[in-house]
């Protein structure tokens, strides 16, 4: 358990000691508030903080002895996990990044899908994931993802969805997009990140190649 964790735990038990042996109502009433987190929480009661099931996710995730099921099921987890801002934000401090964008090349469709669906979740409405995506080098494999005419629909979706969510709001990675897509064959043209309406001229045609496709 790090400082923070151990000295937040410390400070509760010692709170919850001497409200113990206040007698007076109104004394206890008067108790200052529990400062208890839910990370403290579980480590008081023995169980994972939200940043070891993330690792754990991934861990399963990556692992070559794992069942696809399991895999799926980790994903499904980890992508719960991440809708909260916080964990999302956490992402890069536990080095999740890379191995969550080697996913969008894995062999299985599937695992494909799921991990363009977390990055998705990942940066939505978040500067700070956007920013961390950008860096680690997600806006390419997005974009191969969402162009690829052998891809299932649902992958390619899930990547439009993710690029969608990556590049609104956040002008430097609407620009690489645009020059991924260029490169790919796809002609876009930069517009204002802020302007949503501009942006649904990119993502509009891709979500719309995206239907009907199979493989």
């Amino acid at each position: 358990m790090d400082d923070k964790r151990l000295n937040d735990l410390l400070r509760w038990s010692i709170e919850n000691s001497e409200n113990g042996k206040t007698d007076s109502p109104s004394a206890a009433a008067a108790a200052p508030a529990s400062n208890l987190t839910p990370e403290v929480m579980a480590a008081l009661m023995g169980g994972p903080s939200e940043a070891d099931l993330m690792r754990a996710s991934m861990e399963i995730i990556t692992a070559a002895d794992v069942t696809l099921e399991n895999k799926l099921i980790a994903f499904d987890n980890l992508e719960q996990l991440i809708e909260s801002l916080d964990n999302a934000n956490n992402m890069a401090n536990l080095g999740l990044w890379t191995p969550l964008l080697a996913q969008l090349a894995h062999d299985e469709p599937q695992i494909r899908t799921m991990a363009a669906w977390c990055v998705g979740t990942a940066v939505q409405n978040n500067e700070k994931t956007q920013e961390r995506l950008l860096a680690a080098g997600g806006i390419r494999p997005l974009v191969a993802l969402a162009t690829s005419e052998g891809e299932p629909e649902t992958a390619r979706r899930k990547a439009v969805y993710a690029l969608s969510s990556a590049i609104r709001n956040y002008q430097p990675a609407l620009d690489a997009a645009v020059e991924e897509l260029a490169a790919a064959g796809h002609a876009a043209e930069k517009v204002d990140a802020t302007d949503m309406e501009a942006v649904d001229t990119i993502i509009t045609p891709l979500r719309e190649k995206a239907k009907g496709t199979s493989a």
